[in-house]
Order: C-alpha cells, then sequence, then structure tokens
C-alpha cells in the first residue's frame, strides 16, 4: 500500500511498488521493505514539488538513487551526511560544530543525546 496522498495506478505507485519487490529480494523484511519504499517515494514527491510540505534535507540533499548507488558496496562508515549531522548538531545546541569533522559531528550528537 503506497503512503497516503498517492494514488493507485500512478507513476509513484508503480514506483513504490518496484522499490518494495526489490528490497524484498534484497532479503529486506517485508515492513522494512515497505518503510524504505515509503521513504524514498515521499522523497522524491517532495523534490518534484507533488507534497505538500517538505524538509530541507528531501530538497538539498541528493536523490534517493543516487545516495543508494554511491553508499552500496563501500567500505567505511555510512550513514548521515556531514551536513546532516550539522543541522542535528545546531538543533542540539553542539558548541563548536562549525570546526568539526563528519566523525566529531558524530559523536558530539551522540554524546548530547545521551543525555
Amino acid at each position: 500500500m503506497p503512503p497516503r496522498g498517492v494514488r493507485k495506478g500512478t507513476k509513484r505507485a508503480r514506483q513504490y511498488e518496484h522499490i518494495k519487490a526489490s528490497q524484498r529480494t534484497r532479503g529486506s523484511s517485508e515492513s522494512r521493505a515497505e518503510e524504505i519504499a515509503a521513504r524514498t517515494v515521499n522523497k522524491e514527491r517532495a523534490r518534484g514539488g507533488e507534497a505538500r510540505s517538505r524538509s530541507r534535507t528531501s530538497t538539498r540533499d541528493i536523490s534517493s538513487g543516487r545516495r543508494g548507488g554511491l553508499r552500496s558496496g563501500k567500505a567505511g562508515p555510512r550513514g548521515r551526511t556531514r551536513d546532516q549531522l550539522y543541522a542535528e548538531a545546531r538543533h542540539l545546541g553542539v558548541e563548536g560544530r562549525s570546526k568539526m569533522n563528519k566523525a566529531q559531528l558524530q559523536r558530539a550528537v551522540d554524546r548530547k543525546k545521551r543525555r
């Protein structure tokens, strides 16, 4: 079942089903496949101006498909981008965040969240 706001038979509904099926063949659980598909479709809807509201990361971050391609099969840390970590650090009020690199921001955000 596609996310709310996506009508049956539309491009986004087909995209949702395609992504969900792809995730299932990769071994994801049903619920995880649905979550990934819904998030991807919602992000693409926000980028295309089809959604009523959208977050800054939905519109300014690299596209879901490209991000998955860039980060898959790579050794090393994955997860949020430095810009996403920086935004979260700003939201949490981390001091000295502008001088931090990605690893330092990750540690600072994790420490702040534990408190």
